[in-house]
């Protein structure tokens, strides 16, 4: 007995082999402060586009208007991931009132997980 193999034609929509999920981590450390707080008003601000990543979650800092107390261990922001051709980008929480987090000219790593203090 021979078998035969019945061949099916796939087609795949070319736009979700482009598609491809990126993010971009950046891990946090503050000073003596005594407590802190992120706003979803934090971006990762392109230099060249001016195109902003948005903060997609954040752990061990809670979102405003609630205060995480300072425990010494920083926390973790996760963003939307950053253009491809993305060279250099800043960090800016922007927030109605002084004492945003903001580091500035954060040079693009192809990991794209970042070490910053405040």
């Amino acid at each position: 007995m021979i078998q035969t193999e019945e061949k099916t034609e796939v087609k795949i929509d070319v736009k979700i082999l482009e598609a491809e999920e990126r993010q971009t981590i950046v891990h946090c450390t503050c000073g003596e402060e005594y407590a802190f707080r992120i706003w979803p008003s934090t971006f990762l601000v392109e230099h060249d586009t001016g195109k902003r990543a948005k903060l997609v979650t954040a752990f061990n800092i809670s979102f405003a208007p609630q205060w995480t107390l300072n425990d010494g261990r920083g926390f973790t922001l996760i963003f939307e991931g950053l253009s491809k051709d993305c060279v250099s980008f800043d960090l800016k929480e922007i927030i109605p009132q002084d004492g945003g987090f903001e580091v500035k000219g954060i040079h693009r790593n192809h990991t794209d997980v970042y070490q910053v203090s405040f």
